[in-house]
């Protein structure tokens, strides 16, 4: 593997680019019109234009990618996360193209992208579920007796996508109706797909994620845990590894369970096995995601290993160099999205121009992203900026360097969650470990924080006006000692 192309745009195609680089790979950016000056552009060895700014014209077109290849001559395709990263029909298409895809089959791909035939698959492995209906519902009043059973308060979930989409809480029978035929409408505007099916609602529950790798030899292994609790709208915004709350048995019960769902559709390349944990520290399978994850740098900080590296080995038919019990964890690792969302405002999306951008440095602290200054935040993609990674030989150390380099962000022109993160860093639940998905509802106030954020403003100006003060005081000192001075009054006396 000579050559592989990047299917991806931002801070994910650089980070892909680095490692094939290091590896002796050449790459392949892909770009929209709106990214034409963009970083990843300008790293890869080639670039390809494939259309216009909006995604479902360039990013999304997958003749549009296979054409790339062909013109450059790469022989593989890294999808990164999102566009095309879960899209069987893509995936299928590459293969029929005789490339190489970095990623799963289509058809490990096409059972876990579905919320019920992922189940369905995990079952035959005997793993945890929340009780509720393991298909689609079709009969109301038969889901309705259903519910009753498994008892209130239950959750409506679609069986595809994700993103808090097509999903309901109902917390009394008399709610069920008109809420699932919310759930499926919202599903079949979102997916095309109307498919529903429902779970006992788990009150107070952690996400917790396993990072899984499997080669073309059989062999699958699990990377151990993310904490990915910290969510506004059902979507990550901060995450952490490891999980300040499992034990050893727990960890090792998650893992083989990971493992044993991965095994279930011979998952082969990185993967992530998705759970929920209740109040009593039970879990229960959630999903898959057939892909590199937003948050592997997490993993990669407390294992040592460039995930990037391993999917494009595996892709090229390497066996695993290590088995399970060669990995161990070492340290604690922090990660930070920070994306252009007002926090004061419902984390609402900005756009404008980086007119100031400047990341944190030193020990223990990384930097994914795609930007520098004066680049805009284009209205087309998803707003993440960065990712702002920290790592210490303990969660305290973490949290405080995470502390630190939010600090030694610089970022004006836009609004940022950089206030945010600081504010669930120096929150006490959070640094006690005892918090749940619900954080956000719990305990954030945009008003809170903009008190904070006009405190801050105010200090720094009451600083700014004494330094001033004393500035002017030592100007005054400076004129009377030389009005005063034994050499100024020789010199006026000459």
């Amino acid at each position: 593997m000579k050559k592989i192309l990047i299917a991806n745009r931002g801070e994910i195609a650089l980070r892909i680019m680095r490692s094939a680089r290091e590896m002796g790979i050449k790459t392949v950016a892909v770009y929209s019109e709106a990214d034409r000056q963009s970083l990843h552009v300008l790293y890869a060895d080639e670039a390809v234009c494939i259309g216009p700014a909006p995604s479902n014209q360039s990013y999304l077109i997958g003749e549009k990618i296979i054409e790339a290849c062909k013109t450059t001559g790469a022989e593989a395709i890294h999808p990164g996360y999102g566009f095309l990263s879960e899209n069987a029909g893509f995936a299928r298409l590459v293969k029929a193209s005789g490339l190489i895809l970095i990623g799963p089959t289509p058809e490990a791909m096409e059972i876990m992208g579905n919320k019920l035939s992922a189940k369905a698959a995990a079952l035959k492995y005997k793993i945890p579920m929340v009780p509720g209906t393991e298909e689609a519902i079709t009969d109301i009043e038969e889901a309705k007796l259903r519910a009753v059973e498994v008892g209130f308060p239950i959750l409506i979930k679609a069986a595809a996508g994700g993103g808090g989409k097509g999903m309901r809480v109902v917390e009394q029978v008399s709610d069920f109706e008109e809420q699932m035929q919310l759930a499926v409408s919202e599903a079949q505007s979102a997916f095309g797909d109307g498919s529903v099916f429902i779970e006992r609602y788990v009150s107070s529950p952690r996400h917790i994620e396993i990072q899984v790798l499997g080669d073309t030899h059989g062999n699958i292994v699990h990377l151990f845990e993310r904490e990915c609790s910290i969510q506004r709208r059902h979507q990550k915004v901060i995450e952490e590894a490891p999980s300040s709350i499992l034990t050893d048995e727990i960890r090792n019960k998650m893992g083989k369970c990971a493992v044993d769902v991965a095994r279930s559709v011979n998952y082969v390349g990185a993967g992530t096995v998705e759970f929920i944990l209740d109040e009593n520290l039970d879990f229960f399978f959630l999903e898959m995601n057939t892909r590199l994850q937003v948050e592997h740098p997490v993993t990669e900080m407390i294992t040592g290993l460039d995930l990037v590296k391993e999917q494009i080995k595996i892709a090229r038919g390497e066996k695993l160099s290590y088995q399970q019990e060669d990995l161990e964890i070492n340290g604690h690792a922090m990660e930070l999205r920070v994306y252009a969302e007002d926090p004061e405002n419902n984390f609402l999306p900005d756009i404008g121009t980086l007119q100031t951008y400047k990341t944190p440095k030193g020990n223990g602290v990384r930097v994914d992203d795609g930007f520098e200054q004066g680049m805009e935040i284009p209205i087309y993609y998803d707003p993440m900026i960065a990712k702002l990674i920290t790592y210490g030989k303990d969660r305290e150390e973490a949290i405080e360097r995470m502390l630190r380099a939010i600090d030694e962000y610089q970022i004006t022109g836009i609004q940022t969650t950089l206030s945010f993160g600081k504010f669930v860093m120096q929150h006490d639940a959070f640094r006690s470990g005892k918090f749940d998905t619900h954080f956000v509802s719990k305990y954030f106030n945009a008003d809170s924080l903009k008190i904070e954020n006009d405190e801050e403003a105010l200090m720094a100006a009451l600083f700014a006006a004494m330094s001033f003060k004393k500035q002017g005081v030592a100007k005054q000192e400076q004129t009377l000692q030389e009005s005063t001075s034994n050499w100024r009054k020789n010199r006026l006396n000459k």
